[in-house]
């Protein structure tokens, strides 16, 4: 990949450095260091202020450093960080309820990271299948849509086609069939293929492939089909969920209800490791003590930073801003490429949204484009090499968003 540092300080080489020599290679982060963050923009070492364009993976919805979040995570911290689940705590219970509540199920398992929800998930579903569907033991098949991403896990790499995240990782766990996204045909044919079939886990928008938005109705019908077949519809919102697509959940555009939902990054506003499973009695009371768990999971400070996450998402009103400025900005973007050949396409939805560079994915075009945007002002990142994606925290304004434009619009000028 090209590195372009000009104007780079020797505290951010020095820093840099240090991660490249005792850290383990496992990023390719662009290069930048930074060291504060407010609302939607970030400073780095030398106090050189951007906007924030990719939001932690849209972990950070409600803005840097929200205060009302941190508020709530630093008088927990004084207080009480840890029981485990040994014992009960006096934040638990009030999350529980408020989370159950706030996204309309019986029951929620707590867990840290998005990867450790999907696990649950999983675990939970194969349960499901054999105690309540009746599958044979071991027998259960789980259906998973190509160019999927939901995390780096043993498991979860068996059935992605990411051959970077696969490749020397082997053996790989067995138990999913893969369809083509967007492609209720194929679930079909699949969930008809075998009775064996417990559930359905999928991307109601896939982030990390380029934000590719499946087809109006893909979501309402697969669920259907799902129903039809007794079949668990598993909803990964942990980037597209809290707000990010316009909705409180994406699927929420379609008025699908998961069986199981997973949530994680901004459940917490990304100030503290927060992850959920949520679905209603029939299938959460499978799981039994001992069967399934985590010390930090459901921990205190993650009840109360969680719980103040989403009182900010309802009283800021984020869900309306992320539709009604990512409008704004898929129109601004569209008028670029119209402009500017380079932009081959715009899609997305709310303000979780890419443009496809008018190259291969093999080209360091993209990742250039975006040190050029580092340089006027404004942080965003590749992915699957030629799709750069755009997901400003929640709270960016319209004025924000046009000076945003105007600073993407100067940087790919640079490479007409």
């Amino acid at each position: 990949m090209t590195h372009i540092t000009q104007g780079f300080s020797s505290k951010s080489e020095n820093l840099i450095e240090k991660e490249n020599k005792y850290g383990a290679h496992n990023y390719h982060p662009l290069p930048v260091v930074l060291e504060k963050g407010e609302g939607v923009y970030v400073w780095d070492v030398d106090g050189k202020k951007y906007f924030d364009f990719l939001s932690a993976y849209s972990a950070v919805n409600q803005g840097h450093c929200h205060p009302k979040i941190v508020g709530a995570m630093v008088e927990q911290a004084q207080k009480l960080t840890l029981t485990s689940r040994a014992f009960y705590n006096d934040q638990l219970g009030v999350y529980e309820e408020y989370v159950t509540n706030y996204f309309g199920f019986d029951k929620v398992l707590p867990m840290n990271t998005g990867a450790e929800a999907v696990e649950t998930a999983l675990k939970l579903c194969r349960k499901w299948a054999y105690e309540v569907k009746g599958i044979p033991e071991n027998k259960a098949q789980i259906i998973v849509c190509e160019n999927n991403f939901h995390g780096r896990t043993t498991t979860i790499i068996s059935f992605s086609n990411d051959e970077s995240a696969r490749q020397s990782f082997g053996p790989f766990t067995e138990g999913f069939i893969k369809i083509p996204y967007d492609d209720t045909e194929a679930l079909e044919n699949a969930l008809k293929s075998s009775k064996n079939i417990a559930g359905f886990l999928v991307e109601p928008i896939q982030g990390e492939a380029g934000v590719y938005v499946p087809s109006e109705g893909f979501l309402a019908k697969a669920k259907a089909l799902c129903e039809a077949h007794n079949v668990l519809f598993i909803a990964d919102e942990v980037q597209t969920g809290i707000a990010r697509t316009g909705k409180l959940l994406a699927v929420h555009h379609e008025n699908v209800q998961p069986d199981i939902l997973i949530l994680g990054k901004a459940i917490s506003g990304g100030v503290y490791p927060v992850s959920a499973v949520l679905a209603n009695n029939g299938i959460m009371d499978v799981i039994k003590p001992g069967q399934h768990g985590s010390t930090f999971g459901g921990n205190p400070v993650a009840a109360a930073v969680a719980v103040a996450a989403l009182e900010v998402v309802r009283e800021e009103k984020l869900s309306e801003n992320a539709e009604k400025l990512g409008i704004i900005l898929r129109k601004g973007l569209n008028e670029i490429a119209e402009r500017n050949p380079l932009i081959s396409l715009v899609r997305g939805k709310g303000l979780l949204n890419a443009i496809v560079i008018n190259s291969d994915e093999e080209s360091d075009l993209a990742w250039d484009i975006c040190l050029r945007f580092r340089d006027y002002g404004l942080l965003a990142k590749p992915t699957h090499g030629n799709k750069i994606r755009f997901a400003p925290p929640l709270v960016i304004t319209e004025t924000q968003i046009q000076e945003c434009l105007a600073i993407i619009e100067k940087a790919l000028n640079d490479f007409r």
